[in-house]
């Protein structure tokens, strides 16, 4: 079993209108709503790909109980949310159809309160044991502590269970020196955190301080990943045209997975590249077009480089 954690869920709107203008009044052509933040978003597609998944956190009020429904549809998921008073929060996705661009509004998330919080770390501490890996992701909620991914990462270490950390700012400072085995920014994150912004230079950066690997998100471009072994790079053959949200969430899916199963580094990146592109090209995060992945996955071309500095 894959464990995720998404402190700050959310119930995904996605709007579409035709031509998205400032200050103008549009007709929305289409509407969409899905469980999201990033661990779910990754706990669908593992359950896409067929891994065992659970996916804990918090979800309260009405946006919640919609959002555990949608989860109860979604095949694979086993929901392991904690609830809180606080109603979760809601992300709004405005799709531009004639450009392409999509613009994303995200709330802050409910404030959590120390016995709330207190209830996720039983449970957390609870389904670690028989976890395969875990991955914590996304931003954090009001009241939680901004540490908090540094103490669950050494709780997970310490019961054995591989750590993958998908976050920003502040808590993948803190989280990179509780020694997580893999961190995944993107490019620009890891230009925030360490001030290089050439991304081989600024994930070597980030890997001495603390994490084991860091595999870098490089957009278009693929992926980066530097480990004590070596750094590889992985690029899709060619730009896939949709929508990006969620495609990095696809990526940590495919890299969990792939390390679950004991795949080298370069079939690690080659899924998470390919399930990344496929997600571009998919409806919206949590999902991929799997005729797109099974097509990119064999495309996908992988270099190595030297060992880490």
């Amino acid at each position: 079993m894959i464990l995720t954690v998404t402190l700050n869920a959310a119930l995904d709107l996605t709007y579409r209108v035709p031509r998205l203008r400032p200050r103008g009044t549009h007709r929305v052509t289409e509407v969409s709503e899905r469980p999201g933040g990033k661990g779910l978003n990754v706990s669908r597609v593992l359950a896409a790909l067929g891994h065992a998944t659970v996916a804990t956190g918090f979800a309260g009020g009405g946006t919640g109980e919609a959002l555990r429904a949608m989860l109860a549809q979604d095949t694979g998921v086993t929901d392991a949310l904690v609830p809180i008073g606080a109603a979760t929060r809601r992300t709004v996705a405005v799709v531009d159809t004639a450009g392409g661009d999509t613009t994303q509004l995200n709330e802050p998330g409910p404030t959590v309160t120390p016995a709330e919080w207190d209830a996720f770390l039983t449970r957390y501490r609870e389904l670690l044991d028989g976890a395969q890996a875990v991955a914590l992701c996304g931003s954090l909620p009001p009241g939680v502590p901004v540490d908090v991914y540094a103490r669950l990462t050494r709780t997970a270490r310490a019961a054995g269970v591989p750590v993958l950390l998908d976050t920003s700012g502040e808590p993948l400072r803190r989280g990179l020196a509780a020694r997580p085995d893999l961190a995944k920014p993107n490019a620009a994150e890891l230009a925030s955190l360490t001030g290089h912004n050439e991304p081989l230079r600024a994930a070597r950066d980030a890997r001495r301080r603390g994490a084991h690997t860091v595999v870098a998100s490089l957009g278009a471009d693929g992926m980066l990943a530097v480990t004590a072994d070596g750094s590889w790079q992985a690029a899709p053959p060619r730009r896939i045209a949709g929508n990006p949200t969620g495609a990095g969430d696809s990526a940590v899916a495919g890299l969990l997975s792939a390390l679950v199963e004991g795949a080298s580094w370069p079939d690690r990146l080659a899924r998470a590249v390919a399930l990344s592109a496929a997600t571009v090209r998919a409806e919206g995060a949590g999902e991929f077009d799997r005729a797109t992945y099974e097509e990119l996955l064999g495309e996908v071309t992988v270099t190595d480089g030297p060992a880490a500095a």
